[in-house]
């Protein structure tokens, strides 16, 4: 009896010192400050402008300006995202600006150069005096055309035409609505 008693005081002892020091390991460690190492580099981006202007050069003709708040470049990625707002230009061979575009952001595929705006989008063509507006809209740069399937509104000098899905071309002069479902005139 007295070998069972101090056999289960040993295993007490033995319990309790295991228990102490389990918890004893478990305080709470300081924060670590993020180091360059703990950072995820994959979603960090290359370049980051503020505040910047661009300007699409082709053969000595200002094709476009952008204009933005915020630009973030992931090469990796091969895309530019602009948030915070931005402004698109569009100009003909005389540098006249035809149409303009404003958007709440915007990623481009650096690849192909087109561009996908979202949220309060408006386009606005200063030749056929046309107003385009969506929450989603994509540019293509091969096919110089707006694209959208979506909801969208234009607004034009004769009438107000509403519907899903769109496309037309840079000056909103030749557009199509895919599924209209409101006319005003």
């Amino acid at each position: 009896m007295l070998k069972l008693l101090i056999k289960n005081v040993i295993y007490l002892i033995i319990f309790l010192t295991i228990i102490f020091v389990a918890t004893s390991c478990n305080e709470k460690k300081a924060a670590k400050p993020n180091t360059l190492d703990s950072l995820d580099l994959d979603i960090q981006p290359d370049q980051v402008a503020m505040n910047f202007n661009i300007r699409f050069i082709d053969s000595n003709w200002t094709r476009a300006i952008l204009i933005g708040k915020r630009g973030r470049i992931f090469s990796s990625r091969n895309e530019t995202l602009i948030d915070g707002g931005l402004k698109l230009e569009l100009f003909n061979k005389d540098q006249v600006l035809t149409t303009w575009l404003i958007a709440d952001s915007a990623r481009v595929d650096d690849n192909s150069r087109d561009m996908f705006a979202f949220g309060n989008i408006v386009v606005y063509s200063d030749s056929t005096h046309t107003r385009l507006e969506t929450s989603f809209l994509q540019w293509s740069h091969s096919q110089q055309k707006f694209f959208s399937n979506v909801f969208v509104r234009i607004t034009s000098p004769t009438e107000i035409i509403e519907g899903f899905g769109f496309e037309s071309d840079q000056d909103l002069k030749n557009y199509k609505i895919y599924k209209v479902s409101g006319v005003k005139q």
